[in-house]
């Protein structure tokens, strides 16, 4: 009698995990990525932020070969109230050097969340921009990454950056 009741469901169990595997399979070959094992480990934090340190690195020395090795290549970022691709943003940054203003930027208070293959970070950029008179005004932004772990390297995906307003002057 059992038999006869396994016989019964057994082609719905089969059918079920055939569905179930199918619909990832799907859902993996329609968002274009490939099924990776998640691979986050202790060392990835540091290496996460160090990946936006060089990011900064390379927009301060204007070396867009650094950067488009830590971009993704359909890498953007919402900044100044536009979005930019990579290479529009890092050419901004060098029209802006070339024009004599000189960027400073410092990644403080990072929260980094790591998801396997993807990591969130948030953090304060504190610095300045110096104007070409010599003028040195203190910035701040509130600024967000995303990054995806590929081939064992961290790779920028996407920056938000937010400026934080000037206190209004004393009198």
């Amino acid at each position: 009698m059992r038999f006869h009741k396994l016989a019964r469901i057994a082609p719905l169990l089969l059918a079920a995990v055939l569905l179930t595997c199918s619909a990832r399979a799907y859902a993996v070959r329609v968002s274009g990525q490939s099924a990776q094992p998640c691979t986050a480990s202790a060392a990835d934090q540091p290496q996460v932020l160090g990946t936006i340190d060089a990011m900064f690195s390379a927009a301060q020395i204007d070396d867009l070969t650094k950067f488009h090795n830590l971009a993704d290549p359909d890498f953007y970022a919402y900044d100044n109230g536009r979005r930019f691709d990579g290479d529009a943003l890092m050419n901004l940054v060098r029209d802006q050097h070339a024009k004599g203003y000189i960027y400073v930027w410092t990644v403080n208070d990072p929260a980094v969340h790591i998801d396997c293959n993807t990591a969130w970070v948030t953090y304060v950029n504190r610095g300045s921009i110096t104007d070409p008179s010599g003028k040195t005004t203190p910035m701040q932004w509130l600024e967000s990454l995303i990054l995806r772990k590929e081939s064992g390297n961290w790779r920028i995906l996407f920056l938000h950056s937010t400026r934080v307003p000037q206190p209004p002057p004393q009198k």
